[in-house]
């Protein structure tokens, strides 16, 4: 049974929400975060990977649980299909990330959602990755997001909640936006 606190709508709490964006307006050094994941290859191009710790709040924190992500490639790529690809998972995240922006939305504005279902289609040309055409990137050529969204409120509602929860999305931002990625390499 799952109990409904009072200043929830759609399953978020806006209060506690609301609260949390003010105490961190206020100390704003409490609101660097360090979002972490560690993988380990299983074979072939299985690799396992666990989320458990982050930072935030000024400390370490952990996740109730361990989340643990088998990445894989399909049988059509001579692999052993043993999970998602890893783009499959950029695919989740967007999905995932924009879909609780949603959520948040609309419960901030008061409109309650029925039902929400996204769509998130990614075209990739594998002559880049594959080392084929050296000009083919070997990212997404383009991604493209469908939303049904059946709620208490007008269409143009629906769009404007949309769009705010786009803006708002981390992972919408890290797909549409260049990221300074460092690597670094040690020998075991």
């Amino acid at each position: 049974m799952t109990t409904i606190e009072i200043g929830t709508n759609n399953g978020v709490n806006i209060d506690a929400l609301l609260d949390a964006r003010q105490a961190l307006t206020e100390a704003p050094e409490a609101a660097q975060f360090q979002w972490r994941a560690s993988s380990q290859w299983v074979n072939g191009t299985h690799t396992r990977s666990t989320v458990e710790k982050f930072f935030g709040l000024g400390e370490e924190q952990r996740h109730k649980t361990t989340f643990v992500y088998d990445t894989d490639h399909p049988e059509v790529f001579a692999s052993e299909d043993n999970g998602s690809t890893p783009v499959e998972l950029v695919l989740v995240g967007l999905s995932g990330c924009i879909g609780a922006g949603i959520a948040t939305v609309a419960a901030n504005r008061e409109i309650k959602l029925n039902s929400v279902r996204t769509t998130v289609e990614a075209d990739m040309d594998l002559a880049g990755i594959l080392g084929i055409d050296g000009d083919v990137r070997n990212g997404f050529n383009n991604i493209r997001v469908k939303y049904e969204i059946d709620a208490d409120a007008s269409e143009d509602d629906i769009k404007a909640i949309v769009a705010q929860s786009q803006k708002r999305s981390a992972v919408f931002d890290i797909v549409t936006n260049p990221t300074e990625v460092d690597v670094e390499v040690h020998k075991a």
